[in-house]
């Protein structure tokens, strides 16, 4: 396994366009959901936004970090923790936070606020964090990763399509109704689609590594779904929003991690198996944790409706 560190992926250009296209696509079906004043939330019912915030940004990629100084693995593989713990919550946590009986809109509010606090946390968690592991800190040497140019990247292939979705619902609320369901079964079919066709070109590589960081995408998933649970409690939210927490804080947006590893790391090894790993993981832990969610109803606080 020690040249998992050398290895790159079949991965070209014209892939990586469409790859971002995707992924534009997904959360502009996302974002049709909303409406400016969705975003009343913030100012009305600041708290269970605040604790996910806090949660993905900050607590998750200080415990990624004890992780990696503790299990101490190559470094590619330990930049890709660090740089999936650095991505807004995934797209698809909003469907299994409805599937567990959690806070919907609360997930949909805050993959919102996180999409665009993304611009500035993301490239900040991979140079500080990656900065202070020496391994990791060689490999961002190397690539001369401009934070600049990531918030871009994250603003195009996120930011953009969300503020596009949220204007087409409120001046044409009636079509943005009708494409809704359509586009995001669409969107999110093609999406799975390519990251299979982009595995199945890669998958001998895939077959011999994907054992050296299993456990650790597993582990790191579990402990990412804890932190959200832990921080949701002590800070007192309601079981209701807590869910949405929890779901949205172990459902890592890891097509944007691969976008950045194709795009500033050259398809890096351990760092794409990680994030093609836990892209594969999160959605399996996610649905077993939704269903046995579901299984106790919870109390809808009165509030908890935007």
């Amino acid at each position: 396994m020690s040249d998992i560190d050398l290895v790159v992926l079949n991965f070209n250009s014209g892939s990586l366009t469409l790859l971002n296209g995707i992924l534009a696509i997904v959360m502009f079906s996302i974002a049709i959901d909303l409406c400016p004043a969705d975003f009343k939330r913030l100012t009305l019912a600041p708290k269970p936004v605040v604790i996910g915030l806090c949660s993905q940004f900050l607590v998750l990629p200080s415990l990624t970090f004890l992780l990696v100084l503790l299990v101490q693995p190559r470094p590619s593989i330990a930049l890709g923790l660090i740089l999936v713990a650095a991505c807004p919550g995934g797209n698809i946590s909003n469907f299994i936070t409805h599937r567990a009986g959690g806070n919907a809109a609360l997930s949909v509010s805050m993959t919102a606020f996180a999409t665009v606090g993304a611009i500035v946390a993301t490239p900040f968690n991979i140079a500080f964090w990656g900065s202070l592991y020496g391994p990791t800190r060689a490999i961002l040497q190397e690539t001369h990763i401009d934070k600049l140019s990531v918030a871009i990247t994250v603003c195009f292939m996120l930011v953009l399509p969300l503020f596009l979705g949220i204007l087409l619902n409120r001046v044409k609320p009636r079509l943005a109704a009708k494409i809704r369901q359509p586009l995001r079964l669409a969107s999110m079919g093609i999406f799975i689609g390519f990251i299979f066709i982009a595995l199945v070109a890669n998958w001998n590589f895939f077959l011999a590594y994907v054992g050296a960081v299993a456990a650790l995408v597993i582990f790191h998933n579990g402990l990412a779904l804890a932190a959200g649970y832990t921080l949701a409690t002590v800070a007192g939210v309601s079981a209701y929003d807590r869910r949405a927490i929890t779901i949205e804080t172990g459902i890592q947006n890891s097509g944007l991690g691969l976008v950045l590893i194709f795009s500033f790391f050259g398809g890096l090894g351990g760092m794409s198996v990680v994030a093609a790993a836990w892209g594969i993981w999160h959605a399996i832990s996610g649905l077993a944790l939704a269903s046995f969610m579901a299984r106790k109803a919870v109390k809808v606080p009165a509030e908890a409706t935007l």
